[in-house]
């Protein structure tokens, strides 16, 4: 690593953990329905909705009563998405013509967003009209959002309740989560992109006059470029804030357009992981112990810094390939030098890795680099990043929630190593909570083995697969990672866009999300309803470093056994066969 890479490393965390701790107690407002600011501004809107759905906010859900709301509510926002989608050739705001989304493309797309996933089997700006991009995928990419943050919400007041047969009211969490956190900070983050040169209009295209004109033949010469727009930096503001990751360009965040200055990069990649890293702020306020949300943060941040690092020292370290091809590999006045293969030169290696690492250690999936161009160790990170659980940052809620589960787990081995019943924040943690964390954890990574499995296994699995050998294994296990996690980021040589790819990645997108949010949502109920026990000499401190140890221990060893012999066969051994 160049002196440069550490820089704009410790500048990444710096200006990130500047930002989620005043972030994290503002949320902590908007969880508890105190008053503050924005609540003046949007307080009439807040009402407004309410009477509107005829929800009374102060009533309150037991646990089964909020998973029920947030089901039904996902599946209501599946089924008009997948219609828009089907018939946005019939609609408005469609300058360009497109036409009507394929069946099994439609359900794959809307299943993606609803989930806060959103893998993106196709090119947005050739498949999707504007209608499509701003009521459809943008709309989804705020409300499967405030879904995940409000189910965090109601966790936490399980944890932080007692003897308590509610949780909090699914429809309220879900329009201040909306209203008060995500509309306001996605509308100063596009206002910003804008002024950075990001496009935000209703036209289709424009045209721009080439500085070299283009020779085709003896007679013709194109000396234009017609260049897709639209309502760009709208949803590239959510889609960062809110973990989706879906990019109004196929090429995502490579895309000039999408990400045209240094500046926009690093708005976009602290955009990324701002609100996870702020709910674990949030977490400490909301049960009453601020340590124990810092003892949640330093867990990502044990994890991430590593890993960000390794992968930084990867691609700095070009193939001994491309040495042999006369590649300039070593850094200098006219060269980048590493792996810059599948890089913009305009980023360069720092921030490709940095990037990389964040989209995927939160469940954001947005690239600003291809990945299958990245060396095995360099892919090999960002791949087990999303089959730790995205539980590292992770997304909007969902990345604490899933985490959650790992801590029950941790405490509940630590219980057992000294022959006491585990606790944490002074509620026991018993057999039901156990099979609820187990579920929340084993879900998604059975659903990546088997799903991997029926891919490489059946000739309809295979027929997608464009590269032989390791890597080419590797390009399926990191579709069914991103799907399975909820990530939506690919490594590419894969053709998705199939029957077959369609349905076994969006089932494994629901499984990914629900599997894991309804357990955690009947923990909350399990653990509202529980007393407090006294603190006692036997009782683990879950706020010190021995905790944090425990955690992060938990969380590698499940990912290391899981996932060591299917990464053994990709990544691994296409390390080791490297020339």
């Amino acid at each position: 690593m160049t002196g440069k890479s550490v820089l704009e490393l410790l500048v990444f965390v710096a200006l990130l953990a500047a930002g989620a701790v005043p972030l994290g107690g503002y949320l902590a407002r908007v969880a508890r329905g105190d008053r503050h600011l924005l609540a003046r501004v949007f307080g009439p809107i807040e009402r407004g909705v309410y009477r509107a759905m005829g929800v009374d906010p102060a009533r309150e859900m037991t646990w089964s009563g909020y998973a029920t709301a947030a089901l039904v509510f996902s599946a209501i926002g599946y089924v008009l998405l997948y219609l828009l989608l089907r018939t946005q050739g019939v609609l408005p705001l469609n300058p360009n013509a497109l036409g009507a989304v394929a069946p099994d493309l439609a359900m794959n797309t809307a299943i993606s967003f609803v989930t806060n996933t959103n893998w993106q089997a196709y090119g947005g700006e050739s498949t999707m009209s504007h209608l499509s991009q701003m009521f459809g995928l943008g709309v989804q990419n705020f409300l499967s959002a405030a879904t995940g943050l409000a189910v965090l919400v109601a966790l936490i007041r399980g944890f932080s309740r007692e003897r308590a047969s509610t949780i909090g009211n699914f429809w309220a969490d879900l329009v201040r989560g909306t209203l008060y956190v995500l509309l306001p900070l996605s509308l100063v983050l596009a206002l910003l992109l804008v002024w950075q040169g990001v496009p935000q209009t209703a036209r289709g295209t424009v045209s721009a006059t080439l500085v070299e004109p283009l020779r085709i033949d003896d007679t013709t010469m194109v000396t234009t470029q017609t260049i897709a727009v639209g309502p760009v930096a709208s949803q590239l503001a959510i889609k960062q804030l809110g973990t989706n990751g879906g990019g109004y360009y196929n090429v995502n965040s490579a895309h000039p357009l999408e990400n045209p200055t240094p500046l926009a990069t690093l708005l976009e990649s602290l955009a990324i992981l701002l609100i996870p890293a702020a709910l674990c702020v949030t977490f400490g306020h909301l049960v009453g112990d601020r340590r124990q949300g810092w003892a949640l943060l330093a867990v990502m941040f044990v994890i991430f810094l590593p890993l960000v690092t390794m992968t930084i020292a990867a691609e700095s370290t070009a193939t001994a390939a491309l040495a042999q091809d006369g590649v300039a590999v070593n850094a200098g006045p006219d060269a980048p030098g590493g792996q810059m293969e599948g890089k913009e030169v305009r980023f360069g290696i720092a921030q490709s890795a940095i990037w990389a690492t964040a989209t995927t250690a939160a469940s954001n999936g947005s690239v600003n680099a291809m990945h299958d161009s990245f060396t095995p160790i360099g892919g090999l990170i960002p791949m087990w990043l999303m089959q730790l659980g995205e539980v590292v940052f992770g997304g909007v809620g969902s990345g604490l929630y899933g985490l959650l589960a790992f801590v029950l787990i941790a405490v509940f081995v630590a219980g057992l190593l000294v022959g006491r019943t585990p606790e944490y924040l002074g509620k026991k943690v018993e057999a039901f909570e156990m099979k609820m964390a187990s579920i929340a954890v084993l879900a998604p990574a059975t659903v990546v083995l088997l799903a991997g499995a029926l891919a490489v296994g059946t000739t309809a699995g295979r027929a997608g697969v464009f590269n032989s050998g390791p890597h080419g294994f590797s390009e399926v296990l990191y579709a069914v990672s991103s799907a399975a996690n909820n990530n939506g980021s690919a490594f590419g040589g894969l053709s998705a866009n199939s029957p077959f790819y369609n349905t076994l990645l969006g089932a494994a997108m629901i499984i990914g999300r629900f599997w894991v949010m309804v357990p955690m949502l009947a923990i909350a109920g399990a653990m509202a309803r529980k007393a407090r026990v006294p603190v006692g000499a036997g009782t683990l401190p879950t706020h010190g470093p021995l905790f944090v140890g425990l955690v992060v221990g938990t969380i590698v060893l499940v990912g290391a056994l899981t996932f060591l012999p299917a990464l053994a066969l990709g990544p691994i051994a296409e390390q080791l066969s490297a020339r």
